[in-house]
């Protein structure tokens, strides 16, 4: 008994929150036993200049040099840089209304439901690097004979929406999106089976009730369907922010890994993944501080 009472007694809250960071544990281990040490090192790389010797390597302490070449010297880093950021401003946005389309659409009830979902997600995992690699190496158009345009030409585009209210930025958006339909099926994957399995955890009864107070379906889409699913939101804004930046086909990561030995160097091309590391931790920051104000989470 004096045994228990030295023990604080805790509320649900923090039973919980204590539980929460219980699941924390094997990842803050695993931290500290393998990348603890490769995270300092490499930003102590940032701030060296590497030099190979027949002993291994040696390195020389320059301070911030390694950063100011990658943003001030080097011909191609920002550009590059901006370019890899126009395109996550477009593949977000068009990646998560596709996904959430294509959950809404695979959470009706009809019949041959199974079949529809497993047909679906065939393209989603195998069949859209198919039509990644053909765009990538212009097997196509070398066929034709022409060259590369993508799906739509934003020109031709221009001329038909011209006398059109839509302004110019959003007819570009809207034909950049169709043009990288592969790519956009290609990272939609992840995110449709989040969306679907948030869809499939809303209660019936919430449905039923909103039917019996005479709400069509399309009031119930936005007064209970999308509420629920803000926090899905931002769960996927934030996985597709890092998946985008990280995957293998992006054209950032692929120059600072030509940088280490063809260019600037081992530690400029370190000093370029740190900077592209905060410039990825800034833009999580800003998404998330956005999007979070419209989160509810349901108690």
């Amino acid at each position: 008994m004096k045994a228990r009472r030295l023990l604080p007694r805790l509320s649900l809250h923090s039973q919980r929150a204590l539980m929460g960071f219980a699941f924390t544990i094997p990842f803050a281990v695993g931290f500290a036993l393998f990348l603890l040490y490769p995270f300092v090192q490499s930003v102590m790389l940032s701030l060296s200049e590497l030099s190979l010797s027949p002993d291994g390597f040696t390195t020389t302490y320059v301070g911030l040099r390694n950063y100011h070449h990658a943003l001030f010297v080097d011909p191609q880093f920002r550009r590059v840089f901006v370019e890899t950021l126009g395109g996550m401003l477009i593949d977000i946005p068009a990646i998560l209304m596709f996904s959430f389309f294509a959950a809404t659409i695979l959470n009706q009830k009809f019949r041959g439901r199974l079949l529809a979902r497993v047909v679906f997600f065939l393209p989603v995992i195998l069949g859209a690097e198919v039509f990644v690699q053909i765009d990538q190496t212009h097997y196509m158009s070398q066929a034709l004979g022409m060259a590369s345009k993508g799906i739509v030409d934003i020109e031709h585009m221009k001329v038909i929406f011209g006398n059109t209210t839509a302004t110019k930025s959003a007819v570009e958006f809207l034909m950049d999106s169709i043009n990288r339909i592969p790519q956009i099926i290609q990272a939609s994957g992840i995110q449709i089976l989040v969306f679907l399995a948030a869809l499939q955890s809303i209660p019936p009864s919430l449905y039923e009730a909103a039917d019996v107070e005479g709400a069509t379906g399309w009031e119930s889409f936005w007064k209970i369907t999308f509420p629920l699913m803000v926090p899905m939101f931002m769960v996927n804004i934030v996985y597709t922010i890092i998946d985008t930046f990280t995957s293998p086909s992006n054209r950032l990561m692929m120059y600072i890994k030509s940088s280490a030995w063809a260019r600037g160097g081992y530690g400029v091309s370190v000093a370029m993944s740190w900077f592209y590391f905060l410039a990825l931790l800034l833009i999580l920051g800003v998404a998330v501080a956005l999007v979070s104000r419209g989160v509810h989470y349901e108690s």
